[in-house]
């Protein structure tokens, strides 16, 4: 059983970045996809971002190419989400997600287990 610990979230102003952290055990992490995902109050929750379980595949919303990265740390269990040049439209709970295979997750219903999430608030 995988756990997922995201970390990183906080209150910015517009035009400025935050790097999030999701810090996974267990033995699946370095052969399974990884995404970021979002839920805004009364929104669903929406894939941000995703990888593969190598590292060398990438996805992205449209809402946040060229502002996010994704990349992931296989020897060290953890995934991140550098986010720069934040909106206020970027404010969420931020949650990271395992995959079901080595192809990164993108939508909901590809992902196995959640973390808890971490709240970001960028303020205009």
């Amino acid at each position: 059983q995988v756990q997922l610990v995201e970390s990183g979230g906080g209150f910015v102003q517009a035009g400025g970045s935050l790097k999030l952290s999701c810090a996974a055990s267990g033995r699946t992490f370095s052969i399974t996809g990884m995404g970021w995902f979002r839920q805004a109050p009364g929104k669903e929750r929406e894939f941000v971002a995703g990888i593969s379980a190598s590292g060398i595949s990438t996805n992205y919303a449209d809402s946040v190419k060229g502002r996010f990265t994704i990349s992931r740390d296989n020897a060290k269990n953890t995934l991140y989400l550098q986010m720069t040049s934040l909106k206020p439209e970027d404010t969420a709970v931020y949650y990271c997600g395992l995959g079901r295979s080595v192809r990164a997750p993108t939508t909901t219903d590809s992902v196995h287990s959640w973390g808890q999430g971490t709240q970001v608030t960028v303020s205009s």
